[in-house]
């Protein structure tokens, strides 16, 4: 039997009792998310545009490439990348590559990141939301990804977008992680 314990604008909030595969009966919280896609922006010159926002939820400022949840059932995601790319970053793009998705707390949330590659960019008006506090930075791919081992990039969908872009370009992953501080 599943209870709600409270239904907001971004997530629910359920506690369900559920048999497991292995026949062990328990009470699970969990978050019910619509989902969500992200997009890296990447320029001819190697450079990407990457967001640093402050959130609340971290006390701070976080680095993040463009993302945003998807705002309706069956939104497509490819649309959505679309959107929070002109948004947040104000790019459109004329390429887009699909890099993936991932789940990003799968023990208590179903929300699912749905990872784009964003290419031929041009500039566009953005539109922040009014509960968003953004800075567009550019920097080589390459520096992001050197960012990631000293934890001055650590938001997950960030990490495995900027990780899957390397290896869908060809150019791998660092042989080497740079030593920690």
């Amino acid at each position: 039997m599943k209870r709600t314990i409270y239904e907001g604008r971004l997530v629910n909030l359920y506690v369900e009792e559920v048999t497991l595969p292995n026949g062990s009966t328990t009470i699970l919280e969990f978050m019910e998310h619509p989902g969500a896609s992200a997009a890296v922006p990447l320029f001819e010159d190697g450079t990407i545009a990457i967001l640093r926002q402050y959130r609340h939820a971290i006390g701070g400022w976080i680095w993040e490439v463009p993302a945003g949840k998807l705002d309706r059932p069956g939104e497509d995601p490819l649309e959505c990348a679309r959107r929070e790319l002109g948004e947040e970053a104000g790019l459109a793009a004329a390429r887009w590559d699909k890099l993936g998705s991932i789940y990003t707390t799968p023990g208590f949330c179903d929300e699912i990141i749905h990872l784009y590659l964003a290419r031929d960019l041009s500039e566009i008006p953005r539109e922040h939301e009014a509960d968003e506090v953004i800075e567009v930075h550019r920097m080589a791919l390459t520096d992001a990804l050197a960012r990631i081992p000293i934890e001055e990039i650590r938001d997950t969908k960030t990490v495995a977008a900027l990780q899957a872009t390397a290896l869908h370009l060809g150019t791998g992953l660092p042989d080497r992680w740079p030593e920690s501080p």
